[in-house]
């Protein structure tokens, strides 16, 4: 299977140095089109959703999925040109930890604060930050709806001391203050279809949605077999990953939006 989007010795070097790889249209405008018909009409997402606070009281969903299955949010989890080409950046193989949709909604989607996602996955019994996420965009991201911001090169700091903020799991705020001194900041502002690979250790959030747009996205992340959890608390110990071709999305796509709308 040949994947659209091949990772370069370039790509890998990016990647390993800023902590994360920027991919534009990684699924095209029918695909993200159809994704973004489906997300909205399944009603087991809206029964799997649950809400996060964020330290303003702001509130943001997302409806996570351990499980892969023959949907189109699967089907990308599963693609060449997402788990192949996080298998390349990673330099290793993986497996699908989880993948999960963020429903930020118009006027009202709350902020996440700073954090790494090792910096909770470690308790979870993972024992390395050999542990990455790819984000694709439904919706437009940008500054006035609350895109993802990121500290490039942040990934080289380690894992930091996490705590509660508001409802969320954040990373030391004071820490982060002297980072925010010595490393730049990034808004990662994105169309429909662009990706963010990025690094477990990445320290990563974004602002309120106020805007009249929503600002959905769906996130599949992975976990290196090395790592297997020592003991499983939270989504997947390892299980093969069966990748599957590009083309597979479109069809397990156009599969499900059929079964929905004859329902």
């Amino acid at each position: 299977m040949t994947s659209r989007l091949q990772i370069t010795a370039d790509d890998k070097a990016t990647f390993d140095r800023e902590g994360f790889l920027m991919v534009s249209q990684l699924l095209s405008p029918p695909e993200v089109q159809l994704l973004e018909q489906i997300a909205r009409r399944d009603r087991e997402i809206e029964s799997a959703a649950t809400a996060r606070s964020d330290a303003a009281g702001g509130q943001t969903v997302l409806a996570v999925r351990d499980h892969l299955s023959d949907d189109m949010f699967s089907a990308i989890a599963r693609c060449q040109r997402v788990a192949g080409s996080m298998q390349s950046l990673m330099g290793e193989e993986i497996y699908h930890y989880h993948h999960k949709l963020m429903l930020k909604e118009p006027r009202v989607g709350g902020a996440w604060e700073w954090h790494q996602d090792y910096g909770y996955w470690y308790n979870y019994g993972c024992l390395f930050p050999r542990m990455a996420s790819c984000y694709i965009a439904i919706d437009r991201a940008g500054r006035d709806n609350g895109c993802l911001q990121v500290i490039p090169q942040s990934q080289q700091l380690g894992r930091l001391e996490h705590g509660k903020v508001g409802g969320q799991t954040g990373a030391d705020e004071a820490r982060v203050d002297q980072i925010l001194k010595r490393l730049p900041l990034l808004h990662v502002e994105m169309q429909p279809g662009d990706a963010l690979f990025f690094h477990g250790n990445l320290l990563h959030r974004s602002d309120q949605n106020r805007s009249e747009h929503s600002r959905w996205s769906l996130i599949c992340c992975y976990n290196a077999r090395s790592n297997n959890p020592y003991e499983v608390i939270r989504h997947n110990g390892y299980q093969p990953l069966e990748m599957i071709g590009d083309d597979d999305v479109m069809t397990a796509g156009t599969n499900q939006w059929n079964a929905l709308t004859q329902t």
